[in-house]
């Protein structure tokens, strides 16, 4: 799989914390964390995982990462690095991220759903730099991201667009599997053939 794909991974909104403070909306909480191997994909039975280690987010490009609703392209960006109202922060923790938001309508709707409970996951976009696959435990490993492009607050995650880009990455390496075990069953063979 290519690594310089965008990708996007759905996790829990933690540690969220909704301040009220003259009128402003801010969301706060962890876009991603460390060391928590997440079941990206299932082929026949068999899961694979991944994870992001710790120290993967230093040196990301994140200058002109945006907070949108769903990763939605025609929805209302609601805070950027760039001017200020998004600050992300890798900690010991994973990806921490302080929003304040727009006051624009679609900003306030997401806001009141966060604040009443209606809405419960983040998500984010991102590149990776560096990664590795441990065949034993079928687990992708983030050890360094090139790119975090979007920081998303989701309602109901978008499963089917995730697996797109993890089934390219785990089909790669079901395939790869499928060889090495061909491979050794036909060296077997040849070993028993001529004892």
């Amino acid at each position: 799989m290519d690594k310089n794909k965008k990708q996007i991974r759905i996790v829990e909104l933690r540690n969220l914390n909704i301040p009220e403070a003259d009128n402003e909306m801010i969301l706060e909480g962890y876009a991603a964390v460390y060391d928590s191997p997440t079941v990206i994909y299932e082929i026949d039975g068999i899961e694979y995982k991944e994870v992001i280690e710790r120290g993967a987010f230093e040196g990301a490009i994140m200058k002109d990462c945006c907070l949108k609703y769903n990763h939605g392209d025609n929805a209302f960006v609601m805070a950027r690095v760039r001017g200020g109202s998004l600050i992300l922060t890798p900690d010991s923790m994973g990806l921490h991220f302080k929003a304040k938001l727009f006051n624009t309508q679609s900003a306030r709707d997401v806001y009141t759903l966060v604040k009443e409970g209606g809405i419960d996951k983040c998500s984010f976009g991102f590149i990776v730099l560096k990664d590795s696959y441990n065949v034993d435990t079928r687990t992708r490993s983030i050890k360094k991201f090139k790119e975090i492009y979007d920081v998303s607050v989701v309602d109901i995650p978008a499963y089917d667009n995730t697996n797109v880009e993890a089934r390219s990455y785990f089909e790669l390496e079901r395939s790869k599997e499928n060889t090495l075990e061909r491979e050794k069953l036909v060296n077997e063979l040849v070993v028993r053939t001529y004892l």
